[in-house]
């Protein structure tokens, strides 16, 4: 059977297989594997050099999506929500659903990405459809490197060098998501907040600001 000629079936079957695919986001290239394979966390955790205590976050289309995989979206962090996705937000709330080992924390509770960069969203929606899991949402570097901030450097970090053809990338090395003119957005990395607590808590402030921010965070706070 001949390959998909569409670059999103043929990216959304390789995560699926256990394979990594590297995908842009608003902010910077993002490090797809699927969510609920162990098999592919591990091959993510090699590449990237990182232990399986580390969570990952995952990438969703939307709240209903998020939903769909188990999340328990309190009342701040559907509002939450509602204000800033699709954006450079990650929410961690509790989820219900088994992900494999080094996705979510101790607890239980895993990272939610909602990108507004089309082509992440896509993506996305096509792995569902393919009975994937939610692709990862972290960022695409070996761990103590930059994010790759533009297409070279996530073409760098696939073994390829600019101008090289994609087909050369090593087996072993992550996919570039070979849509022509694909690239990150350039915002600064995402606001993380934990949800999980009364009121909810910035663990890192990113491209969603305290002016932004500050009005709801202040409200639940009491101030």
């Amino acid at each position: 059977m001949s390959a998909p000629s569409d670059p999103l079936i043929r990216a959304a079957r390789w995560v699926k297989g256990g394979g990594l695919l590297a995908y842009p986001t608003e902010t910077v290239w993002g490090l797809a594997a699927d969510s609920r394979s162990a098999e592919a966390m591990l091959r993510l955790q090699r590449w990237k050099g990182r232990g399986a205590d580390a969570p990952v976050s995952v990438l969703v289309d939307n709240v209903e999506a998020a939903e769909a995989q188990g999340a328990a979206f309190s009342g701040p962090a559907r509002l939450l929500a509602d204000a800033f996705w699709p954006g450079p937000l990650t929410l961690i709330v509790p989820t219900e659903h088994r992900f494999a080992p080094g996705v979510a924390r101790a607890d239980g509770a895993v990272g939610l990405r909602c990108s507004s960069h089309p082509l992440a969203g896509a993506l996305a929606r096509r792995l569902d459809r393919e009975g994937g899991g939610p692709p990862t949402a972290t960022s695409l570097n070996r761990s103590g490197e930059p994010p790759a901030a533009h297409r070279d450097a996530a073409r760098v970090c696939c073994g390829v060098g600019p101008g090289t053809p994609v087909s050369g990338c090593s087996s072993d090395a992550p996919r570039l998501l070979d849509v022509d003119g694909a690239e990150c957005g350039g915002e600064e990395p995402t606001t993380v907040i934990d949800a999980t607590e009364k009121p909810p808590r910035v663990l890192r402030w990113g491209a969603i600001d305290s002016n932004a921010l500050g009005p709801l965070l202040g409200e639940w706070s009491g101030s």
